[in-house]
């Protein structure tokens, strides 16, 4: 996938990069049934009317693919790949040699279609887009898509580009480093799959112009201090007379609120 720009001519499109997905498969009559209805940001309560995510509404509607999360032994072809609104990677379709059915889910990085993947407790051999127990991987391996441990669904590490690092292993446990750098104990009976994700440009991708936000579904951000008293604390163009908090009074900077211990 390669970066690309459209020619100035008009104030909309001059500051817009997207990536090229001309590689990408654009039919999805194979698997049609899993495509279920259709998915519309609101940010409101659906019982009460109220603001539950602030800056949402509005947008797009999108369709919905259902992932197979779980760790299901497969021995799969891939067949294509797709591309997901939901999602900053890219999905594969892929099919079950085991079941005779087809199951989707998020694509390896250089998995290209006709490639062979397998899910297994055992390891066959260690290719790209192979899914296996944590303890049958060896350590320094870059890994993506990781659960906590064989009874979840993947948790970690599920955004385009981004990877995690096998760092040590015990008898029971595994320290992983994820792309924020925290590092993150998991059961060496989760599973992972071996490489990096797709679609790892998509961090130089620019919108360009407030309306294709609008679209995605995001509404405009509004400053806290360009806000009344009643509606924030830094209300009223003096800040509140206190450090800089949320709108509902916890604090943002200095004070620490995770704890990065294993």
């Amino acid at each position: 996938m390669q970066l690309f720009k459209f020619k100035p001519i008009t104030n909309g499109v001059r500051h817009i990069i997207k990536i090229q997905k001309n590689l990408l498969s654009k039919s999805n009559r194979i698997f049609k049934s899993n495509i279920q209805g259709k998915k519309k940001i609101s940010g409101h309560s659906l019982s009460t009317g109220h603001i539950t995510v602030r800056h949402r509404g509005n947008g797009c509607k999108k369709k919905f693919h259902f992932l197979h999360a779980n760790n299901f032994h497969y021995y799969g072809l891939v067949l294509s790949i797709l591309y997901d609104p939901n999602r900053s990677s890219f999905i594969s379709l892929n099919f079950n040699l085991l079941t005779n059915s087809f199951f989707k889910m998020l694509h390896t990085h250089s998995v290209n279609p006709g490639s062979l993947i397998v899910c297994t407790d055992t390891s066959l051999n260690f290719r790209l887009g192979c899914r296996y127990p944590l303890k049958n991987i060896p350590i320094g391996s870059l890994v993506n898509n990781v659960n906590i441990n064989n009874k979840t669904k993947a948790t970690y590490i599920k955004s385009a580009g981004t990877f995690g690092q096998i760092l040590q292993m015990t008898k029971t446990h595994g320290i992983i480093k994820l792309p924020s750098g925290k590092l993150k104990k998991v059961s060496l009976l989760a599973y992972g799959t071996i490489g990096v994700l797709s679609n790892g440009l998509h961090y130089k991708t620019k919108l360009g112009k407030a309306g294709v936000s609008r679209l995605k579904g995001i509404r405009p951000t509004v400053r806290g201090i360009a806000m009344n008293p009643v509606d924030h604390p830094h209300g009223g163009r003096t800040n509140g007379g206190c450090h800089p908090v949320t709108p509902w009074g916890l604090p943002t900077r200095g004070k620490p609120t995770v704890k990065n211990k294993v």
